[in-house]
């Protein structure tokens, strides 16, 4: 007789989230509910002000809901204080800025080993992987520049190559695309769609931009504090 499956435990689950900023205001969130499968790739699309940033706060842990539940593999986030939540955001998610964030007083190595650095791997490991998650991004060459030598295209290859070098199980990436022209924008998303499948990471990619969304497995926007299947 075959074994009993195992319950697959997603990456991410959210569960009822309401987050209200004004007593007498509308919910930003309302009952929010999503799961995001184990390499899963999903695009979230909304107006401004319609709680994207928000979101993806209240899932990383910086932010807390009113009421309802987050799990990170499995981890209800309510039941974390603030240090075992850090310590959770820096070993299981990576994060991609519009802004990129790139300290512009570290090399393009340095930035790319924060995470590492953060993390505790010595560093005799810390420049390897730092330098192999470069060379995948196509810019291996940079490692021993500083940022105010790079373009915006450069500057978020190496915040892609930071968000993945410590291999996180959820990426976060917030408008990543919306300083960059078109043809660099689309450029970005082929690299991230092609270190994702090496990662195996799953991913929520917040933005305006239907080109940029269609990089995504699905697409799902978020309005009147709900999340609904784009059509």
């Amino acid at each position: 007789m075959a074994a009993p499956s195992r319950a697959v435990i997603p990456v991410l689950a959210l569960a009822a989230l309401r987050k209200r900023y004004r007593a007498a205001g509308a919910p930003v969130l309302d009952g929010l509910q999503l799961e995001l499968c184990a390499g899963e790739f999903l695009a979230i699309m909304g107006e401004s002000g319609a709680g994207k940033s928000t979101l993806l706060n209240i899932i990383a842990g910086l932010d807390r809901p009113d009421s309802g539940r987050v799990l990170l593999e499995g981890v209800d986030l309510s039941t974390l204080d603030d240090d075992a939540l850090t310590r959770l955001r820096r070993a299981r998610v990576g994060f991609i800025f519009q802004a990129f964030h790139i300290l512009p007083y570290l090399t393009v190595m340095q930035n790319v080993s924060l995470p590492l650095d953060l993390l505790g791997v010595p560093r005799a490991q810390r420049e390897p992987r730092a330098l192999q998650w470069l060379e995948r991004c196509g810019i291996g060459q940079l490692a021993h520049t500083y940022p105010r030598e790079l373009s915006g295209g450069e500057l978020q290859r190496i915040a892609i190559a930071r968000a993945l070098v410590h291999e996180p199980a959820l990426l976060l990436a917030d408008e990543p695309t919306g300083n960059l022209d078109a043809d660099t924008a689309a450029q970005i998303l082929r690299v991230l769609r092609a270190q994702l499948s090496r990662s195996a990471a799953s991913a929520i990619l917040i933005t305006h931009s239907l080109a940029a969304a269609q990089a995504a497995d699905r697409i799902m926007r978020l309005e009147a504090g709900r999340l609904t299947p784009s059509p």
